[in-house]
């Protein structure tokens, strides 16, 4: 569960804050403890904005408290940098209606790592996938992701096929339907 808080700067700049809570069950067949966490984030982007295609980095600084084996939590603190390429298929710009091509890279770090055999450097993340514009603020994107994690144990690396759903404009669009009924109806009256 993540709580986002968004305020846009600029055209280019959008500052974000949120808090989450990750639940990660116990699951002994592949060696995961029951492990919830909770992250408080802070985070930058900015967007190059351009005619045919959108492209922009972000900026994000996490402070995780996750629980561990003897079931204490630990503070861990992650860097992650990312940059992101999307490309509009029947359209110039996104928008509603609108079929698109998504690739991103993302370099996570996590200095003074607690955890044996974590380096500097946490991971990597590639994810390529398209997306559709259900309307200009909700809109849905199917990917493929590959994880590499380099340890000193042996390197782990995961494909996965990542499913997310984006919903923006959330409550000012409540609002703008409930005072446009509220109108409405004074109207008629």
């Amino acid at each position: 569960v993540n709580l986002w808080a968004h305020y846009y700067f600029s055209a280019r700049w959008k500052l974000s804050s949120a808090f989450a809570y990750y639940y990660n069950k116990d699951v002994p067949d592949i060696g995961q403890y029951s492990s919830p966490e909770y992250r408080i984030t802070l985070q930058g982007i900015y967007y190059f904005h351009k005619m045919k295609y959108t492209l922009f980095t972000r900026m994000r600084t996490e402070f995780r408290f996750i629980r561990n084996a003897e079931e204490k939590f630990e503070d861990k603190y992650r860097y992650r940098q990312m940059i992101k390429y999307i490309k509009p298929l029947n359209s110039m710009v996104l928008r509603k209606g609108v079929f698109y091509l998504l690739s991103t890279e993302e370099l996570l770090f996590q200095p003074n790592a607690k955890t044996k055999g974590v380096s500097f450097f946490d991971r990597n993340r590639f994810e390529l996938g398209g997306g559709y514009l259900i309307t200009d603020d909700i809109q849905l994107e199917l990917s493929y992701v590959n994880e590499f994690i380099p340890r000193d144990d042996g390197n782990e690396m995961y494909n996965a096929v990542c499913v997310t759903m984006t919903i923006n404009n959330l409550l000012p669009n409540i609002r703008k339907k409930l005072f446009t009924g509220q109108s409405k109806a004074e109207q008629e009256d």
